[in-house]
Protein backbone atom coordinates (compact mmCIF):
# COMPACT_ATOMS: atom_id res chain seq x y z
CA UNK A 1 0.00 0.00 0.00
CA UNK A 2 1.25 3.55 -0.73
CA UNK A 3 1.74 5.71 2.00
CA UNK A 4 0.40 9.76 1.95
CA UNK A 5 1.93 12.70 2.17
CA UNK A 6 1.91 12.97 5.78
CA UNK A 7 4.16 9.47 6.25
CA UNK A 8 6.52 11.05 3.51
CA UNK A 9 6.78 14.10 5.61
CA UNK A 10 7.96 12.50 8.80
CA UNK A 11 10.66 10.32 5.53
CA UNK A 12 11.55 13.00 4.67
CA UNK A 13 12.58 14.46 7.91
CA UNK A 14 14.47 11.66 8.97
CA UNK A 15 16.35 12.65 5.62
CA UNK A 16 17.44 15.17 5.72
CA UNK A 17 20.99 15.46 6.19
CA UNK A 18 21.22 12.67 3.27
CA UNK A 19 22.80 14.14 -0.48
CA UNK A 20 20.28 15.31 -3.08
CA UNK A 21 20.93 11.56 -4.03
CA UNK A 22 17.73 8.81 -3.92
CA UNK A 23 17.44 5.57 -5.15
CA UNK A 24 14.85 4.06 -6.88
CA UNK A 25 13.25 0.70 -7.22
CA UNK A 26 10.75 0.14 -9.38
CA UNK A 27 8.17 -2.79 -10.05
CA UNK A 28 10.61 -5.64 -8.23
CA UNK A 29 7.09 -7.40 -7.88
CA UNK A 30 6.38 -11.14 -8.09
CA UNK A 31 4.30 -10.90 -11.03
CA UNK A 32 6.60 -8.24 -13.01
CA UNK A 33 9.52 -10.65 -12.70
CA UNK A 34 8.19 -13.89 -12.81
CA UNK A 35 10.48 -15.62 -16.10
CA UNK A 36 12.65 -12.69 -15.82
CA UNK A 37 16.14 -12.93 -16.20
CA UNK A 38 18.75 -13.32 -13.46
CA UNK A 39 16.33 -12.34 -11.04
CA UNK A 40 18.11 -13.47 -8.45
CA UNK A 41 21.24 -11.76 -8.66
CA UNK A 42 19.24 -8.55 -10.13
CA UNK A 43 17.40 -8.50 -6.41
CA UNK A 44 21.07 -9.43 -4.28
CA UNK A 45 22.45 -6.04 -6.16
CA UNK A 46 19.65 -3.78 -5.50
CA UNK A 47 19.63 -4.99 -1.38
CA UNK A 48 23.26 -4.14 -1.32
CA UNK A 49 22.45 -0.92 -2.67
CA UNK A 50 19.41 -0.21 -0.43
CA UNK A 51 22.06 -1.18 2.07
CA UNK A 52 24.59 1.23 0.69
CA UNK A 53 21.59 3.98 0.87
CA UNK A 54 20.85 2.91 4.41
CA UNK A 55 24.63 3.61 5.47
CA UNK A 56 24.87 6.62 4.23
CA UNK A 57 21.52 7.75 4.51
CA UNK A 58 20.30 7.90 0.96
CA UNK A 59 16.47 7.65 0.31
CA UNK A 60 15.15 4.43 -0.74
CA UNK A 61 11.49 4.64 -2.64
CA UNK A 62 10.07 2.02 -4.39
CA UNK A 63 7.35 2.00 -7.30
CA UNK A 64 4.35 -0.58 -7.04
CA UNK A 65 2.83 -0.75 -10.36
CA UNK A 66 -0.65 -2.19 -10.41
CA UNK A 67 -3.99 -2.74 -13.47
CA UNK A 68 -6.03 -4.70 -14.44
CA UNK A 69 -3.90 -7.65 -14.64
CA UNK A 70 -2.16 -7.20 -11.68
CA UNK A 71 -4.32 -6.07 -8.70
CA UNK A 72 -3.52 -4.46 -5.47
CA UNK A 73 -3.41 -7.07 -2.77
CA UNK A 74 -2.91 -10.45 -5.35
CA UNK A 75 0.13 -12.48 -4.97
CA UNK A 76 1.42 -11.19 -8.01
CA UNK A 77 1.00 -7.59 -6.84
CA UNK A 78 3.34 -8.04 -4.43
CA UNK A 79 6.65 -6.95 -3.62
CA UNK A 80 9.08 -9.79 -4.30
CA UNK A 81 9.66 -10.77 -0.46
CA UNK A 82 13.54 -11.31 -0.77
CA UNK A 83 13.68 -7.64 -1.66
CA UNK A 84 15.03 -5.68 1.68
CA UNK A 85 12.21 -2.96 2.00
CA UNK A 86 11.87 -1.54 5.04
CA UNK A 87 8.15 -0.51 6.59
CA UNK A 88 9.23 3.08 6.48
CA UNK A 89 10.27 3.53 2.89
CA UNK A 90 7.62 5.23 0.57
CA UNK A 91 5.84 2.89 -1.65
CA UNK A 92 4.55 5.24 -4.75
CA UNK A 93 1.57 3.25 -6.74
CA UNK A 94 1.56 3.62 -9.94
CA UNK A 95 -0.71 2.36 -12.85
CA UNK A 96 1.09 3.54 -16.16
CA UNK A 97 4.98 2.56 -17.41
CA UNK A 98 5.86 6.22 -16.36
CA UNK A 99 6.39 6.34 -12.42
CA UNK A 100 5.79 9.59 -12.58
CA UNK A 101 2.41 9.88 -14.73
CA UNK A 102 -0.38 10.37 -12.18
CA UNK A 103 1.58 9.41 -9.07
CA UNK A 104 2.67 11.44 -5.85
CA UNK A 105 6.50 10.20 -6.86
CA UNK A 106 7.65 14.45 -8.50
CA UNK A 107 6.07 15.54 -5.13
CA UNK A 108 8.12 12.96 -3.01
CA UNK A 109 11.51 13.80 -4.51
CA UNK A 110 10.88 17.43 -4.24
CA UNK A 111 10.21 16.98 -0.55
CA UNK A 112 13.70 14.50 -0.32
CA UNK A 113 15.35 17.45 -2.20
CA UNK A 114 16.43 14.98 -4.81
CA UNK A 115 18.34 16.06 -8.33
CA UNK A 116 20.01 12.78 -9.03
CA UNK A 117 17.71 9.35 -9.32
CA UNK A 118 19.73 5.60 -9.15
CA UNK A 119 17.21 3.26 -11.31
CA UNK A 120 17.04 -0.07 -10.49
CA UNK A 121 13.91 -2.64 -11.07
CA UNK A 122 11.60 -4.06 -13.69
CA UNK A 123 10.77 -4.52 -16.45
CA UNK A 124 13.89 -2.65 -18.12
CA UNK A 125 11.87 -2.02 -21.72
CA UNK A 126 9.11 -1.09 -20.64
CA UNK A 127 9.05 0.83 -16.42
CA UNK A 128 12.69 1.47 -16.04
CA UNK A 129 13.02 2.64 -19.66
CA UNK A 130 9.98 5.10 -19.18
CA UNK A 131 10.40 6.09 -16.08
CA UNK A 132 14.53 6.82 -16.42
CA UNK A 133 13.76 9.11 -19.68
CA UNK A 134 10.73 11.10 -18.09
CA UNK A 135 13.17 11.86 -14.95
CA UNK A 136 15.36 13.53 -17.26
CA UNK A 137 12.96 15.09 -18.89
CA UNK A 138 11.29 16.52 -15.37
CA UNK A 139 14.71 17.78 -14.37
CA UNK A 140 16.95 14.76 -12.63
CA UNK A 141 20.30 13.45 -13.09
CA UNK A 142 19.99 9.51 -14.12
CA UNK A 143 22.04 7.09 -13.08
CA UNK A 144 20.80 3.41 -14.44
CA UNK A 145 22.24 0.83 -12.52
CA UNK A 146 23.22 -1.51 -15.34
CA UNK A 147 22.93 -5.20 -13.15
CA UNK A 148 20.12 -4.05 -11.31
CA UNK A 149 17.30 -4.09 -13.84
CA UNK A 150 15.36 -6.95 -15.05
CA UNK A 151 13.36 -8.47 -18.10
CA UNK A 152 11.90 -11.57 -19.78
CA UNK A 153 11.93 -12.30 -23.00
CA UNK A 154 9.66 -10.59 -25.58
CA UNK A 155 8.23 -11.95 -29.08
CA UNK A 156 8.46 -8.67 -31.26
CA UNK A 157 7.80 -8.53 -35.02
CA UNK A 158 7.46 -12.50 -35.42
CA UNK A 159 10.96 -12.79 -33.88
CA UNK A 160 12.06 -14.23 -30.32
CA UNK A 161 13.88 -12.05 -28.62
CA UNK A 162 16.06 -13.11 -25.55
CA UNK A 163 15.79 -10.80 -22.17
CA UNK A 164 19.77 -10.50 -22.11
CA UNK A 165 19.57 -8.91 -25.53
CA UNK A 166 16.63 -6.13 -23.83
CA UNK A 167 18.79 -5.99 -21.44
CA UNK A 168 22.14 -5.10 -23.24
CA UNK A 169 20.05 -2.64 -25.51
CA UNK A 170 18.55 -0.69 -22.50
CA UNK A 171 22.17 -0.81 -20.77
CA UNK A 172 23.63 0.86 -23.91
CA UNK A 173 21.04 3.11 -24.85
CA UNK A 174 22.35 4.79 -21.70
CA UNK A 175 25.50 4.33 -21.82
CA UNK A 176 25.69 6.93 -25.04
CA UNK A 177 22.99 9.25 -24.30
CA UNK A 178 22.85 12.83 -23.16
CA UNK A 179 20.20 15.37 -22.25
CA UNK A 180 20.77 18.82 -21.89
CA UNK A 181 21.63 19.97 -18.88
CA UNK A 182 21.73 16.45 -17.30
CA UNK A 183 24.34 13.74 -15.79
CA UNK A 184 23.43 10.73 -17.57
CA UNK A 185 25.37 7.60 -16.36
CA UNK A 186 24.88 3.71 -16.45
CA UNK A 187 26.86 2.07 -14.56
CA UNK A 188 27.48 -1.76 -12.58
CA UNK A 189 25.76 -2.16 -8.81
CA UNK A 190 29.46 -1.75 -7.07
CA UNK A 191 30.52 1.60 -9.20
CA UNK A 192 27.26 3.54 -7.71
CA UNK A 193 28.21 6.92 -6.48
CA UNK A 194 25.91 8.65 -4.26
Amino acid sequence: MSQDAGSWSTYTRTMSESPSTTLLVIDVQNAVVDGAHDVEGVVARINSLIARARQDRVPVVFVQHSDEWMLPGEPGWQIVEDLDRDVNDPVVAKNYRDSFADTELEALLSELGTTRLIVTGAASDFCVNTTAHAALAKGFDVTLVRDAHTTGPLHLAGRDVDAEVIIDFVNEHFAYLTYPGRDVRAVNADHVEW
